[in-house]
Parts: C-alpha cells; sequence; structure tokens
C-alpha cells in the first residue's frame, strides 16, 4: 500500500479548486493528506474551508515585510525576497512531498523556489491559458480580449510544474476551451466556464503528479 503523500496548498482567494482536492481526498480518491493551506491574503474563503476540513492554515502577507523597505523598486524587491524566504521555511517546516499553487496571486522568486528544489519538493501551478500564452495575472480577461480582437479562437487551462519563469514550467496537464461565438462573448459567463474545467484540471493534474511524486519516493526508497 502506498503512503499518501503529504502536500502544501498555497491560495489568494475563495479556494473552490482547494475545495474539490479536500473533497476527493476526503472520499479517498486522492492518495495525499494537506498538512498545511497557506494564503497571503487574510480574508481569503479557502482558509475558512481549510479550518472546517480541520486543515491546518498560515497566513502570510507581504505587506510586513513592505512596510521593512524604502518604496523604491530596490526596497520592493528586497521585500518580496524576504517573503519568499520566509515563505520557503514556512512550507519545508512541514516537510511536504509536493507544493500546489490553486490561485495563488504571487511571482516565486527562485529565494522560494531553490530552499525547495535543495529539498526535493516538487511545485505545482495551476494557470488559465495554453502554454505560452498570457503568462502572469488576468489570462482569462486578456485571452477573452484577444479572441473579441480576431486573434485568437482558443485558450484553455494548464497544470504545469514551477520554475523561475513565470508560468513557463513544463506542463503536466493542458485542456483546451475553443471559444464559441454567440455563447462567449459575456466576459462573467466565460470565466465560469473557465473555472468549471479547472476543477477537472486540478484533480487530474494533481494525480498524475502525485503519482509521479509516489513514483519518485519509491525509487529513492529502494535505491
Amino acid at each position: 500500500m502506498t503512503q499518501p503523500i503529504r502536500l502544501t496548498v498555497l491560495i489568494s482567494g475563495n479556494g473552490t479548486n482547494l475545495q474539490a482536492v479536500i473533497d476527493k481526498i476526503s472520499s479517498g480518491e486522492l492518495p495525499a493528506t494537506i498538512v498545511r493551506v497557506i494564503s497571503n491574503r487574510k480574508d481569503a474563503f479557502g482558509l475558512q474551508r481549510a479550518t472546517r476540513a480541520n486543515i491546518p492554515t498560515a497566513y502570510h502577507n507581504l505587506v510586513k515585510y513592505k512596510k521593512q523597505h524604502p518604496a523604491t523598486p530596490e526596497g520592493v524587491q528586497a521585500a518580496r525576497e524576504e517573503y519568499d524566504g520566509e515563505l520557503s521555511r514556512l512550507v519545508l517546516e512541514d516537510s511536504p512531498d509536493l507544493v500546489v499553487c490553486l490561485g495563488f496571486m504571487h511571482v516565486l522568486s527562485p529565494r522560494f523556489l531553490e530552499p525547495l528544489e535543495s529539498g526535493k519538493v516538487r511545485i505545482i501551478n495551476l494557470h488559465p491559458a495554453l502554454p505560452g500564452a498570457f503568462n502572469g495575472v488576468n489570462a482569462i480577461e486578456r485571452a477573452h480580449a484577444a479572441w473579441q480582437e480576431g486573434k485568437i479562437d482558443k485558450t484553455g487551462v494548464m497544470i504545469h510544474n514551477v520554475i523561475s519563469e513565470v508560468d513557463m514550467g513544463s506542463p503536466i496537464l493542458v485542456r483546451e476551451i475553443p471559444f464559441v461565438k454567440g455563447v462567449d462573448e459575456n466576459l462573467e459567463a466565460f470565466e465560469n466556464k473557465v473555472h468549471e474545467v479547472e476543477w477537472g484540471a486540478v484533480l487530474e493534474g494533481l494525480q498524475i503528479a502525485i503519482k509521479e511524486v509516489q513514483e519518485e519516493k519509491q525509487r529513492g526508497g529502494s535505491s
């Protein structure tokens, strides 16, 4: 019997994808235990979802670090790096096997990624766009605008490995979403459509990543 892997989830908002993961773990469909949910926003509803499921939570906000530095580009950069360094320490304290970013609205720097790489902790992210398209924030709105300008005819969602370049890690799972004329003109309705695809993609991508992590651990244990 393979041991469930230890999962840390990073969020910023409502936590609908987090809820889908919690439900699948509860029903025994995902062989994982969430060891902590960390949010960079205090009022993120996802924190309440975690608390209801008896999952430990942490609130880790950038503002405290920004206050300790001048409001210059260099000061902001220093604050972000300190924040990321502390976030990596917080995450590693729980000894997770896998970190999943589910709507975590913060670009992770090498100060976060390198300690996790050294600790052999894999990081995956959900991004609502196709590989190489609309990296960074507001991807759904930007894709929608590009469609209305006649530049593209589809977008999508992907689960990908996290590396230092934003949203450029190798994809684990990609789901295409074609735009439908006469249906998708309303941005809010289209966002809901994308979120529904995300729920399935998160669970499927997580399943793949968990399996890979388990196989890696078994190889490590048998070498």
